[in-house]
């Protein structure tokens, strides 16, 4: 059965986000799509007696230049290295923990993280890694797992594969192909991973899309993509012929977090609301939904025991311990040039 839709009510709040309400009786909250359960936010409401205005972002460049032109929200979630920049340029406001008492309920490998140690600003959301998503019916797992990112230079592959259309995440798989950091500061480096991009767009020409490939994948449109784990997780429960890789080029560990903006109109109901969304079933709901790994330390327990919803799921836990992955820093040089030239290799 696909993914379910956003509701009807959070495309209305998606579509009137900007204009709404800043009283205390709205909560703007700015996350991902296809990333929550509707029921949680309308728990929320229900208990809180908040209307909650949910808008969508494809990723944190996105986030970032809507955060630039003043919009006022209270809650977002972004990506590990967007939260470092914010913290850095002074843009968030220091979490109540007063209010927010439910971090003691994150996983020992949810905290301590290098850009909020204590987390004094970020409280994680989710977590992943990006790994390749394949047709074992198409594509040889034997092939995958020698070529790793390499696979997406094969010309068999030619209008089958899927490639998420986010800088960072396309970047990083072509610095690992060549075997660099993901996190390099070197101009050389990133002009060899954008001639590995070209090479890749003029052989395979793939499709940049973003949530179109979970169900893409699950109902068998492409052969392979580059795919978040959490949406491979659960195209792969839907559809039996599916495996996931993390290649042993490396990967990255990526930690989604929520956030106040510095210019959040409602603060307070905004650490509400993150305390809220760290509370064991509602981190739960969000899991199960979305098939992303919870930080919540009995979730993570609960979902991957021996029958658990994510028992034996390739995908649902991210690959952790392996020296060639890495979690994404804050690096200028990879923040000014990226999205721009992701744009130059789609136009190839």
């Amino acid at each position: 059965m696909p993914k379910k839709l956003i509701s009807a009510l959070l495309l209305i709040c998606l579509l009137c986000a900007p204009l709404c309400s800043l009283a205390d009786g709205t909560l703007n909250v700015f996350n991902y799509g296809e990333y929550i359960d509707d029921e949680v936010i309308y728990n929320f409401e229900k208990e809180f007696g908040v209307r909650v205005n949910y808008s969508l972002n494809s990723n944190p460049e996105e986030m970032y230049t809507k955060l630039q032109t003043g919009v006022s929200y209270d809650v977002v979630v972004t990506s590990d290295y967007m939260i470092d920049r914010l913290i850095k340029e002074e843009r968030i406001l220091p979490l109540d923990k007063e209010i927010v008492t439910n971090l003691d309920q994150l996983d020992d490998s949810m905290k301590g993280l290098y850009f909020d140690p204590d987390n004094t600003y970020s409280a994680p959301y989710l977590w992943q890694n990006v790994v390749l998503c394949y047709d074992t019916t198409k594509i040889a797992p034997a092939k995958v797992e020698e070529k790793g990112w390499e696979i997406l230079l094969d010309p068999e592959l030619d209008g089958h594969a899927f490639i998420y259309d986010s800088p960072r995440d396309v970047f990083m798989m072509a610095f690992k192909a060549l075997g660099y950091s993901m996190n390099t500061d070197n101009p050389d480096e990133l002009q060899e991973a954008y001639d590995w991009l070209v090479k890749m767009k003029q052989t395979i020409h793939p499709s940049f899309v973003t949530d179109e490939m979970i169900d893409g994948m699950a109902q068998g449109e492409k052969w392979i993509a580059m795919m978040y784990s959490g949406d491979a997780a659960y195209a792969s429960m839907e559809n039996e012929k599916l495996a996931v890789w993390a290649p042993t080029q490396g990967t990255n560990i990526a930690i989604d977090c929520m956030f106040i903006p510095s210019n959040a109109t409602n603060p307070e109901m905004a650490n509400q609301f993150i305390n809220y969304v760290l509370d064991y079933d509602n981190s739960m709901m969000i899991t199960l939904e979305t098939c992303y790994t919870s930080p919540n330390a009995k979730v993570l327990e609960d979902v991957t025991a021996p029958g658990g919803e994510f028992d034996g799921v390739e995908g649902y836990l991210p690959r952790m311990g392996y020296e060639k992955d890495e979690i994404y820093q804050y690096v200028k040089l990879l923040q000014a040039e990226t999205p721009e030239l992701l744009i130059k290799v789609q136009m190839q």
